[in-house]
Formats: structure tokens, sequence, C-alpha cells
């Protein structure tokens, strides 16, 4: 998180919608959470703050496509052989984007913490941007609503919703890391019994 709540709270206090749509491509979830908050607070408006925090997530999405798409194979080229990717895994992952594409985007999603892997997959993948941006936002839409009406229910407990978004974060990142162990190990094992 690159700013605390505190300073969310108090820039939100002092800049309103000029401030909302940057940290919403910055922060991601949490920032509709607090301003779910501001609009039971009345502070905000409801549809405005809807649209800004839709459009600041499917901006901090593409921003994440670009880095794939445009420095993801240098990334890949330079690091990948420590994690196994090498150009053969990134033809499938290119393949399972072709056919999968809805599907995929919908599940990064879906999963909060490691949704930054899917959407630079994407970009690696050199996804079409239109479709790129169409399943994001299919997925954004009902996404945003929930964490906003969730600030506005419960938005006066904000630190822990918080807590608990950080929990679910490392829960499906520690999932990935023994995912890819796992893997791993398995490709490890077969390749020695081909031997």
């Amino acid at each position: 998180m690159i700013f605390s709540l505190t300073q969310i709270t108090e820039l939100l206090i002092q800049y309103k919608y000029f401030i909302l749509f940057p940290i919403a491509v910055l922060e991601g979830p949490i920032i509709a959470v607090a301003a779910g908050f501001f609009v039971a607070l009345k502070y905000f408006d409801i549809y405005t703050t809807f649209i800004i925090i839709v459009l600041g997530d499917l901006v901090g999405d593409v921003l994440d496509y670009a880095i794939g798409r445009w420095g993801g194979r240098r990334i890949i080229d330079k690091w990948g052989r420590y994690l196994g990717v090498n150009n053969e895994r990134l033809k499938k992952v290119e393949g399972h984007f072709e056919r999968n594409t809805g599907k995929t985007l919908l599940l990064g999603k879906a999963l909060h913490g490691v949704g930054g892997v899917f959407l630079y997959a994407a970009g690696i993948a050199k996804v079409p941007i239109l479709k790129f941006i169409w399943f994001n936002f299919l997925g954004t839409v009902p996404k945003s609503l929930i964490l906003i009406l969730i600030g506005f229910y419960f938005g006066y407990a904000i630190s822990t919703i918080k807590s608990y978004l950080e929990i679910i974060a490392a829960v499906f990142v520690g999932a990935g890391i023994i995912a890819i162990l796992a893997w791993l190990y398995l490709k490890k094992d077969k390749k020695i019994e081909e031997l």
C-alpha cells in the first residue's frame, strides 16, 4: 500500500473526486471501501464515486497489462529461468489466453492479491486490448460495487476490512507460490523418470 489509511482519508477530505481517481489507480480495493464510507457520510455521491472507482481500476489494469505487453518478455528472458518459465511455456500461456480469455481475466479479477499476475500474463500473451478491457470491465463493475457497498455499510471498520483484504491476498499469494513449487517439483520428478 502506497498510502496509509490516514493519508487516504486526509487526501479524500481535502481533494475529494480530484484525488479519488489517481488513488483508485494506485491502491485498488481498499480505496473503493474508503470511498463507500465517504458515500455513507454523504461526502461523496454514489454514482460519481462508482464511475471514478471503475475507471481508476480499469486504468490500473491497463497499466499492468502494458508492463506485461511491452516489458514482460524482457523480464521473462532475464529472470524466467529461475521460475522455470521459458518460450515453450509462454506459448502455452498464449494458447491458454486465446482459448480462455474471458474466464481467465474474470478469475484474475476475483482473486485478490494475485490478479496482477493475470494482467501481466495477458499483456505478455498479447491479448487484444479491447478484449482485455471488455473482460476486465465485466469483472470490475460488480467487484467495485461490492467493495463500495462494504464501505457504505461497514466503513466504520475500515482498518479491520483492510486487514482482512491483506489476509486474503496473503492466502492467495501463498497458495500460488505453493502451486508453483509443487508444479516445479512434479516437473523435476517427471524429468528424472524420463532418464
